[in-house]
């Protein structure tokens, strides 16, 4: 499905996209490395991972700035929107783990089995076809929503995001793209949260180190700047989108 429509000049655009905290006079960077050797159409997955609304979710504003930015610089892409809170997302466990064994060796699955394996198999695909994935969370309780954690469980497949060689485990996906979108309303120093870190420790095991990471932080813990935090964000996520 990738369409050429005409070559350009080779662009590697190397930079941050960034926000600055001005209460903390801190700035929050994530380097971003794109290289374009053709203009062509491409499939962009957006994965929003939150049920609430954008009245009261900044990684769901920061979701649909996002959305909306590439859809006017990118016209001409396919864009699959998957919303994780809209779909029957079973957890890993002793049917999904059977059925992901059976499946790969071709062994006859139960009914039961190809049910779960009908669910993990439309994602993985999904996910397998895209060359550019946009992923939008929110940071509760210090980590990823568990509906995100179930996604990944999914698309941890031998022979098909990752395989295991002599050499160790090595990912199968490296030409991917990803933007992850992350709001918290506290500030974390890097360590202290498990939500930005444990889906980009999922990605390397699928091979892809091309992320771009914007994060929207503080507005709670700083309500007086609020509005200012997230409006510099919010900025910065829709001029991503249009480099992405």
């Amino acid at each position: 499905m990738h369409i050429v429509k005409k070559n350009i000049d080779k662009v590697k655009i190397a930079g941050y996209i960034y926000f600055i905290n001005k209460k903390l006079y801190k700035v929050r960077l994530a380097k971003v490395d794109f290289k374009m050797e053709e203009l062509r159409m491409a499939i962009t997955l957006f994965i929003k991972a939150n049920n609430r609304s954008a009245e009261h979710s900044v990684s769901v504003r920061m979701y649909d700035a996002f959305l909306q930015s590439y859809k006017d610089a990118h016209p001409n892409d396919v864009i699959v929107q998957v919303d994780l809170y809209q779909e029957q997302l079973p957890y890993l466990g002793d049917s999904m783990i059977i059925g992901n064994y059976k499946s790969a060796n071709g062994i006859a699955l139960t009914p039961e089995e190809q049910a779960t394996q009908s669910i993990v198999n439309r994602h993985l695909e999904q996910f397998l076809e895209a060359d550019k994935i946009v992923i939008a969370f929110p940071l509760w309780n210090l980590t990823a929503p568990a509906i995100l954690h179930s996604y990944l469980d999914y698309l941890h497949q031998p022979r098909k995001t990752f395989q295991y060689t002599d050499k160790g485990l090595v990912g199968l996906l490296p030409d991917k793209k990803v933007v992850l979108l992350n709001a918290r309303g506290g500030v974390y120093a890097d360590g202290e949260e498990m939500a930005v870190s444990f889906v980009k420790k999922h990605l390397r095991v699928f091979g892809i180190h091309n992320v771009t990471t914007i994060v929207i932080e503080g507005h709670n813990q700083y309500p007086n700047r609020s509005r200012e935090i997230i409006a510099e964000g919010l900025q910065m996520t829709e001029q991503a989108a249009q480099l992405f």
